[in-house]
Order: C-alpha cells, then sequence, then structure tokens
C-alpha cells in the first residue's frame, strides 16, 4: 500500500496533514538540502510530537515521495499546448524551473517512477501527446529518451551551483583558478581535439546549453516518429 492509499488519522488536538507536513518538508529541503528532512525536524518546525507524523507518513521514504509529488504540481503547466514538442519541451523547461527553485529535487529525479497524483498527470500529458504519432514502444523510448537527458542536464547544472557555492569560486573564478594547469596539459599536444574545443569553442551559459540540447533530443524524437498504418 502506498502513502497515496492509506487515509490520513483523523484530526487531533493539534491540527495536522499531509498537506502541513510536506510543506514543512520541502521548506527544511529548500533550505538545506535533504539532509536537512527528517520526521523529527519535521515536527518540531510543526511544534508537534515525532510520533504524531507516523500516523501520517510511516518513512521518510513517503515524505521525500510526497514532497516529489507536490513539486510535481508546479511541472504541470496550466494549458495543454496542442503539438507534441511543445508539450515535451514545457515540461522539460518546467521540470528544469522547478529544480532550480528546489535542488534537492535533482537528488531524487530519475530511478524509479513515482506514483503520485501530480507525477501520473504529468506522464499522461507527455504520453498522451505522442499518443497515435508511432506504435507505442517508439513513444515510450520517446519519453524515456527525453526524461534521461533533462535529468542528466538537470543534475550536472546543479552540481555546478553547489560546487559554486562549496568552493566559494564561481564559474569563471574556477576557470582562471585551473588555468594554468589545463595550459601546461594542453601544451603537451596529447590533447588536440580539446585544445581546439577550449581555444575556439564559444561558451554559452546553462539555459541555453539546457535549451539546446533539448532541442537535439526532440530532433531525434521526430526522426523517429512514424504514424502506424491505419
Amino acid at each position: 500500500m502506498t502513502v497515496w492509499d492509506r487515509p490520513e488519522p483523523p484530526t487531533r488536538p493539534v491540527p495536522l496533514d499531509r498537506e502541513r507536513i510536506v510543506a514543512a518538508a520541502i521548506a527544511l529541503a529548500d533550505e538545506g538540502g535533504l539532509e536537512a528532512v527528517s520526521l523529527r525536524k519535521v515536527a518540531a518546525r510543526l511544534d508537534a510530537g515525532p510520533m504524531r507524523l507516523y500516523g501520517y507518513i510511516s518513512t521518510k521514504e513517503e515524505l521525500f515521495d510526497l514532497m516529489v509529488d507536490e513539486v510535481h504540481a508546479e511541472i504541470l503547466p496550466e494549458e495543454r499546448p496542442g503539438d507534441w514538442r511543445e508539450v515535451l519541451r514545457i515540461h522539460a523547461h518546467r521540470t528544469r524551473q522547478a529544480t532550480l527553485r528546489h535542488e534537492w529535487l535533482a537528488d531524487l529525479l530519475g530511478g524509479r517512477p513515482a506514483l503520485g497524483p501530480n507525477a501520473l498527470a504529468v506522464t499522461e500529458a507527455k504520453l498522451a501527446a505522442l499518443d497515435g504519432l508511432a506504435d507505442l514502444d517508439t513513444v515510450m523510448r520517446a519519453v524515456e529518451t527525453v526524461s534521461a537527458y533533462l535529468t542528466g542536464a538537470i543534475r550536472r547544472e546543479i552540481a555546478n551551483l553547489r560546487a559554486e557555492r562549496a568552493t566559494g569560486l564561481s564559474k569563471r573564478d574556477w576557470q582562471r583558478a585551473s588555468g594554468p594547469h589545463v595550459t601546461r596539459m594542453l601544451a603537451t599536444g596529447r590533447f588536440p581535439a580539446l585544445a581546439k574545443a577550449v581555444h575556439d569553442g564559444t561558451e554559452v551559459d546553462a539555459e541555453t546549453s539546457f535549451a539546446t540540447g533539448l532541442d537535439w533530443v526532440l530532433d531525434a524524437v521526430a526522426a523517429k516518429l512514424t504514424r502506424p498504418p491505419v
């Protein structure tokens, strides 16, 4: 039985429900990451005894599931775009934006599918956008491929943001600090392709990089989509 199948206990003297519990947990995670979240800390923020929470949530993993599903409500657009490509593009960008607001989400993306109602609605919207454009297996692989791209790209971006905070060095500062080592290594002549990329490549920001990579993935999906025979 999942946390969504299990009913909440009746209201007790201190008003409490899963909505308040999840909101408190998300606030803690936004402030300090997933390591800042525990049932004890959530209970303290709600001014409730830790044992009270076990009537609503059995484990920290269930709490994480509820948190992920709550953020998926931010990913669902208010209106459904008509074109499949626009549907997948909008969902990808909204996932990135939600993760930038809630960096801890990057640690929970991927793996087994999220089963909460909001997460299922996101998946339904993506599958529905491709329905009838190809056989079901192709549609499934297309959705998986786009999801794999955005998960990897988002995790890389969040890792870079965390590295900046941990080291106190911006991307430009890190490049300057690493510059002498990179210059020495490239001067050996052992890395000609890398040297060309470093010296002649165009540097773009994270948002542009994400959008460009996403368009390339969508181009690849488009090439695989063929309408099934009538």
